[in-house]
């Protein structure tokens, strides 16, 4: 007996397919093979994501030189202006423009196998700076519900007609008005709150789908998104036969929405507070894509607590605000799991930390404007750095000039000025851009 139990043995020696032991170490060499390509593949994203916004950066830093240069020509503005002074900046822009050398790849010292690679650049993008004090563009604030106050506001969009969009939360409407007017009218709801065709119920968050002429709420009281049409010649009456027809205004239902983004194809991506995730969706079509998070309550890469408002760039990369984990999350297209490019550091106020925050925007440089709700401050955080830096507020809970109380949302117009909805003084501030003296 003892025999063939040795020859079973010896059979199963010969036979490599029977050692069982086998095949959790070939599944362990398997699943390091695809993260190390998966971390290769991400990682090469990221750099080229960076290259181009860089590269976009330059150019359209060239172009507004060379506008000003062409209206000092024509004589606008050339009063005190040299013509040494044009040289020297001609010639500077010349060296910028022929300089490609300025970016190059680093390999970053690394204990692992794969070594990381990231862009260093020798040149330093000047950062842009605001005027401390803001005007408030309400004429009163102070909370009501007349067309020149506010309840609570959150949500803010500027479109390219120069038209602002608030979500009056606590009001139940959304207001506009042209940048340089003081018109406030009702655009959206103000009919009290309510899940009527013409109500709304603490909407927090709105943008606008220039494409087809009409606004996009996240109507978070009712659990529904909604496409609110912007022909004011139509108003009521034709959201009214959108209605009796295919009720093509209620976008999606059922769902915790809070914030909203459309990207360049035309896909709107919501993200739901309560399901920790951010999903998107062609706009007519009801199945929709998991794009970040979809894994439970939590402070992993892969997780959130309380996504509230993000922000999608070109290459579809999405940026949220992870609000109770107190960081922004950068998902790649495709990706499994975020980058973690500002916060995540608890909850404080030092410069390496966020409290809950909340409305996010990112510009051409990629450089990440973020409503630091809890620490009454607009921060400024920039993908790779450890800190970001207050660029307004950060003065304490107050009602001046200088402050600001629970920032929900930011924006910007097309002149470069900062708009934040700063919500427990119920007003919007602007903060005015501060430009080149000799521009």
């Amino acid at each position: 007996m003892a025999h063939d139990r040795t020859r079973n043995v010896m059979d199963a020696c010969q036979d490599g397919s029977k050692l069982n032991f086998t095949e959790p170490l070939m599944k362990q060499i398997d699943e390091w093979e695809r993260n190390s390509i998966e971390t290769i593949q991400r990682t090469a994203r990221e750099c080229r994501e960076q290259l181009m916004k860089y590269t976009t950066s330059v150019m359209s830093n060239i172009e507004t030189k060379l506008k000003d240069f062409k209206r000092i020509r024509h004589g606008d503005g050339s009063d005190g202006v040299s013509l040494e002074y044009l040289r020297k900046q001609i010639d500077g822009i010349t060296k910028e423009f022929c300089s490609p050398s300025i970016v190059s790849i680093r390999e970053e010292d690394s204990p692992e196998f794969i070594k990381k690679i990231s862009l260093q650049f020798a040149q330093k993008i000047t950062p842009n700076k605001w005027k401390e004090n803001g005007k408030t563009i309400t004429i009163r604030d102070e909370q009501g519900s007349g067309l020149q106050q506010l309840d609570r506001p959150q949500g803010i969009c500027i479109d390219k007609n120069k038209n602002i969009y608030i979500a009056d939360t606590w009001n139940h409407r959304i207001l506009t008005r042209k940048l340089n007017k003081n018109d406030w009218k009702v655009v959206a709801g103000g009919n009290g709150k309510g899940p009527e065709i013409d109500q709304l119920d603490k909407p927090v968050d709105v943008i606008v789908d220039e494409e087809n002429d009409s606004l996009i709420i996240a109507d978070t009281g009712n659990r529904r998104v909604l496409r609110w049409p912007l022909d004011q010649g139509e108003g009521i009456s034709r959201l009214i036969s959108w209605w009796n027809q295919d009720e093509e205004e209620i976008l999606i239902e059922d769902i915790n929405c809070w914030g909203l983004a459309l990207d360049k194809h035309g896909f709107l991506y919501v993200s739901d507070f309560i399901n920790n995730e951010v999903r998107k969706w062609k706009i007519g079509e009801e199945k929709s894509e998991l794009v970040a998070g979809g894994n439970g309550e939590g402070n992993q890469l892969n997780q959130f607590n309380c996504p509230t408002y993000i922000y999608v760039d070109d290459e579809q990369s999405v940026y949220i605000s992870d609000n109770e984990n107190n960081r922004i999350m950068k998902w790649l297209k495709g990706a499994k799991e975020g980058v973690l490019v500002a916060g995540g550091n608890g909850e404080g106020s030092n410069l390496n930390q966020l409290n809950s925050p909340e409305g996010l925007i990112v510009d051409r440089f990629g450089q990440i404007y973020v409503a630091d709700h809890g620490n009454h401050r607009i921060s400024r955080w920039r993908e790779g750095q450890t800190e970001g830096e207050t660029i307004v507020g950060g003065n304490g809970t107050g009602e001046k000039s200088d402050q600001l109380s629970c920032p929900m949302d930011v924006s910007f117009d097309a002149e470069g000025n900062l708009y934040v909805t700063d919500s427990a003084n119920h007003r919007i501030q602007r903060f005015t851009l501060i430009r080149d003296e000799q521009c």
